[in-house]
C-alpha cells in the first residue's frame, strides 16, 4: 500500500470516528506518530478534541511542541494533570523518583500521573483516538484500527496501526509537520523526562522507556490494554 493510500485510509477512519462516535478525543503524547494524527485531524477540521496528559514530568521539548501546535494549527490542546494531593501522597510514600526502585512503584506513579487523568479526559467520550502502531512493540502487535476498549467500554481508534516508522517520517517530511526535537537526539519514543532516554544503535525503539526494568518486562504504562478487534464497517453502524 502506498503512503497516499495509507493517508486516505487514516482520514476515512478519523471521519468515521467524528461521524459515528462523537464525542471523541485524541490522546497525544506529541511523539512522531501523534503528530501525523494531529495533522490529519487539523487538516480536515474534524471535531475531535486533542488532549495530552501533563504528568508534571514532561520534557521541555514536549511543552515547546505543544506551543508550536497551538500557534500553527490554531486548535486548542487540553492538558489533563494529576491531582496534586495524589502526587503528594505518592512522593510521601515512594519519594519523588521512587519509580526507579521497583516495577510496582513505577506503575503506581503511572497510575497517579497518567491513568487517573486519562479517565477524566475520556469521561463521557464514545471513542478515543491514539497513535499506536503494531510495529512499535510486541505488546502492540495486535492493535486494530478500530476496536473496543474493554477497560473503558468505549471505541478506540488507531488510524496508524498498520503504518511503518518510515511511512510516519515520510508523511512528516512531505507535509512539513513539526515534531518533537527529542527525535533528532535519538529518542524514538517520547514520555516523561526521567523515564525516557535515547536508544543506542541496534536497540529496540522502546528500549528507552523504563530502561532500568528487566528486558522481559511489558514496556507499557497501563494506558493501553488489548482490546477486541472489529472491522471499521461494523464500527460505523
Amino acid at each position: 500500500m502506498s503512503l497516499a493510500e495509507r493517508v486516505a485510509r487514516a482520514r476515512h477512519l478519523l471521519a468515521v470516528v467524528e461521524k459515528s462516535h462523537s464525542p471523541a478525543a485524541f490522546a497525544s503524547s506529541f511523539g512522531a506518530e501523534d503528530m501525523v494524527v494531529l495533522d490529519l485531524i487539523a487538516r480536515d477540521g474534524l471535531a475531535i478534541e486533542v488532549f495530552t496528559l501533563d504528568t508534571g514530568r514532561l520534557p521541555p521539548e514536549t511543552h515547546e511542541l505543544i506551543a508550536t501546535v497551538r500557534k500553527r494549527y490554531g486548535i486548542p490542546v487540553t492538558l489533563y494533570s494529576p491531582w496534586p494531593d495524589s502526587v503528594d501522597a505518592y512522593v510521601e510514600q515512594h519519594g519523588r523518583d521512587g519509580f526507579y526502585d521497583s516495577v510496582e512503584a513505577r506503575q503506581a506513579c503511572c497510575a497517579v500521573r497518567k491513568l487517573e487523568p486519562l479517565s477524566r479526559a475520556l469521561a463521557r467520550r464514545r471513542c478515543w483516538v491514539t497513535g499506536l502502531r503494531r510495529e512499535q512493540a510486541g505488546s502492540r502487535a495486535t492493535v486494530a484500527e478500530m476496536e473496543r476498549d474493554p477497560l473503558r467500554g468505549i471505541w478506540k481508534a488507531s488510524p496508524l496501526a498498520e503504518w511503518t516508522n518510515d511511512e510516519v517520517w515520510a508523511y512528516l517530511r512531505v507535509q512539513h509537520v513539526p515534531y518533537n526535537k527529542l527525535h533528532d537526539r535519538g529518542y524514538p519514543s517520547v514520555g516523561c523526562a526521567p523515564c525516557t532516554r535515547a536508544v543506542k544503535p541496534g536497540e529496540h525503539p522502546r528500549a528507552g522507556r523504563w530502561w532500568w526494568e528487566q528486558q522481559g518486562e511489558r514496556k507499557e504504562c497501563g494506558l493501553h490494554e488489548i482490546a477486541v478487534k472489529v472491522v471499521v464497517a461494523e464500527a460505523a453502524e
